[in-house]
């Protein structure tokens, strides 16, 4: 909501005023002080706007009546990604001041909460690189006030050219003129860049030598591709692995280099009507698609009759789904025009490390991955991956808030003094309270390797700088042994240890606005749980004070541990002891049974018998592993969540009108 607060008395309409207007939210590289100019020339009136480090401040003079339009129709024309907060004006008295102007960027000291998120190119940078009179004709770094990166060039707020990584490039004469211009679409565009003055592309080979540049860098890219060769690209965020999605060899060699086994696969499609060849997609689908985000979409995918050509089954084995984007940038365009059919695009990285933004570093850690590197000279300051979302129920869920979504703030309600929460170790994400805003982090992944430890860090400190913020308190996930509780202890700030469900179910509370006492159901695979145990199937009431747990899954065992998580076949005897508390003969034909020989059962019965690594967990996701095994459809899981998604896609189809008894035991209350 934005809040308005008037200083000050009412002046005589026919008197020159002045009207100060102190503005928050999202007014920072989004053409915010250019439409400002406009409207303020057009309506005749003087004075000034800059940025600060908290917002925007502008000061406008001319009859009072005019500056109450000016209010009106500022609010109604604003730029297309920018929003407000708040904004707070007082009448002062007039200085006489003869012209409007954008004056430079002024450091208050005090911190912005709203760094906007990498933006998708539009429809007019669009049609210039492709248009064959344009002097940006295949330029791939084509922006405007409009489009181009954000979060992933900004060193530092005020968000201006010198304070990202655009600085180091000179713009030539025309891109000065463009810039200065305020009836042109790039006053004030930060990255603006032309072929003459802005960054270049190269094609390298696994040894880091030049192959070729600019235009010739990417059509040799093009034929890389095209030969079924892999071809590491990078983007606004970090470095992409491409191959033909067609290309069942390509597609199986690219998984055993980055070591990838069977877990899906993310497609590129030139077009959304080259999507709609291969995938249903509803018209909401289509907006989140083809909107300024462009993440990767969960969708469903058209059976081999009806799809239009063929698509590589080992994309995605067994799925219903395919996870699909459009191109968000001019190279990608540029290279899917010239490609014409679909890429798979994954993220630049081996197993459980994270995405490379860093050409050396991608030419080191990528060396046994890609074939070919088309890479580019201007700097990525920070890891951004793609976005994952899923429509369900009608509502888009943010499955991984990344590229086009990150660091966008969610309100807190009220100020609160700075804190920083250092998230889980399994797909980890950062929050830093500023303000009123609550900033999350772009996702982080899990924190399994060293480089996922140092990406953590580096991020951790980039929040902090960014926003000038110096938490006094640091909350962390109750676990002991988690990365980022270790870096909280290492902070020498006062700590909070949250417990995994209740930050799960403060999260969602946060989310959609919601206070007061609320019942919160939180199933997941694992969370350290208050009373020794593993929870993942917790029902707890939440208030002010705390949580109480009031109900959770009847426990049963995991034997081997860790083990049991990549393995569903053990979850499975674990949840099968639990009902006859030995391994009993009428169970012995099951499918996980059988993935064991009879001196391996013995073992496994004698764990469980005498409760050596053997924990016991509510965990639903325990739970559906077991059930995928017991049915038979996946007794070792290839990656996380593999026999839970497997069995949510045997149900694909299947109509249900009768439910299991569930039966609600006596339980002692546990905080």
């Amino acid at each position: 909501m934005i809040r308005t607060r008037w200083k000050g008395q009412r002046i005589d309409q026919r008197q020159r005023v002045r009207l100060h207007l102190d503005i928050r939210g999202a007014v920072q590289g989004v053409g915010f002080r250019p439409c400002v100019y406009r409207l303020a020339t057009a309506m005749g009136l003087s004075g000034w706007v800059r940025n600060t480090t908290g917002g925007v401040v502008i000061e406008v003079e001319g009859p009072e009546e005019s500056l109450e339009r000016f209010q009106v129709r500022l609010r109604a024309e604003l730029p297309p990604r920018a929003a407000l907060t708040s904004l707070e004006s007082h009448f002062r008295d007039a200085e006489g001041s003869e012209s409007f102007e954008i004056v430079a960027s002024e450091d208050d000291g005090e911190e912005s909460p709203f760094v906007l998120p990498d933006i998708a190119v539009c429809p007019d940078c669009i049609a210039e690189i492709f248009d064959p009179a344009n002097r940006r004709y295949h330029y791939p770094f084509t922006n405007c006030t409009n489009c181009g990166p954000r979060y992933t060039i900004i060193a530092g707020i005020p968000y201006d050219r010198a304070s990202t990584t655009m600085n180091r490039f000179t713009m030539c004469d025309r891109c000065q003129a463009e810039y200065d211009d305020p009836a042109d679409r790039r006053f004030h565009a930060q990255p603006n860049a032309c072929p003459d003055c802005g960054p270049q592309l190269s094609l390298r080979d696994v040894s880091g030598i030049i192959l070729a540049e600019r235009a010739a860098a990417l059509e040799m890219a093009v034929e890389g591709l095209l030969a079924g060769l892999i071809v590491a690209v990078k983007g606004v965020g970090g470095y992409h692995l491409m191959v033909d999605a067609s290309s069942e060899s390509g597609i199986a060699e690219l998984r055993h280099r980055k070591h990838r086994e069977e877990k899906p696969l993310a497609l590129i499609y030139p077009s959304l009507a080259e999507v709609q060849r291969d995938c249903r997609v509803t018209a909401p689908e289509e907006r989140i698609l083809s909107g300024p985000e462009t993440p990767i979409v969960l969708l469903d995918r058209l059976d081999k009759i009806e799809a239009g050509r063929p698509l590589a089954t080992s994309i995605a084995p067994g799925s219903p789904l395919l996870g699909v984007m459009l191109p968000g940038t001019p190279l990608h365009h540029l290279l899917l025009n010239r490609i014409g059919r679909p890429l798979v695009a994954t993220s630049g990285n081996l197993a459980s490390e994270p995405i490379c933004i860093d050409d050396d570093e991608a030419t080191t850690r990528l060396a046994g991955v890609a074939d070919l590197f088309l890479m580019n000279d201007r700097p990525i300051l920070r890891q951004v991956d793609d976005s994952i979302v899923r429509l369900i129920a009608g509502r888009v869920a943010i499955l991984r808030r990344a590229r086009g979504y990150a660091p966008l703030p969610i309100e807190a309600g009220q100020p609160t003094p700075p804190v920083l929460a250092t998230g889980a170790h399994f797909k980890n994400t950062i929050a830093l309270t500023c303000g009123e805003q609550i900033i999350l982090s772009q996702h982080i992944g899990d924190l399994e390797s060293a480089e996922a430890a140092q990406a953590f860090d580096r991020t951790l400190q980039s929040l902090e700088n960014l926003y000038r913020t110096e938490p006094v308190l640091v909350a962390h996930d109750a676990h002991p042994d988690y990365y980022p509780t270790i870096r909280a202890r290492q902070s020498g700030l006062p700590l909070l240890a949250v417990q995994h469900h209740h930050a799960h179910i403060l999260s969602c509370m946060a989310d959609n606005g919601l206070d007061g006492a609320v019942l919160g159901i939180a199933w997941d695979g694992t969370g350290f749980g208050g009373d020794g145990t593993i929870w993942g199937g917790e029902f707890l009431r939440v208030d002010e004070r705390g949580y109480t747990r009031v109900a959770h899954w009847r426990t049963f065992p995991l034997p081997g541990g860790e083990h049991a998580i990549r393995e569903p076949r053990r979850a499975a005897i674990g949840l099968l002891h639990e009902i006859d508390r030995s391994i009993s003969s009428s169970w012995l034909d099951l499918p996980p049974t059988h993935q064991f020989g009879e001196r391996e059962r013995e073992i496994i019965e004698s764990m469980l018998a005498r409760s050596i690594n053997s924990p016991r967990t509510s965990s639903v996701g325990r739970l559906f592993d077991a059930v995928a095994a017991i049915l038979g459809i996946r007794q070792v899981s290839r990656f996380e969540g593999q026999a839970a998604l497997e069995l949510e896609y045997s149900m694909s189809g299947i109509e249900t009108d009768d439910s299991y008894p569930v039966h609600i035991l006596p339980h002692a209350s546990e905080e």
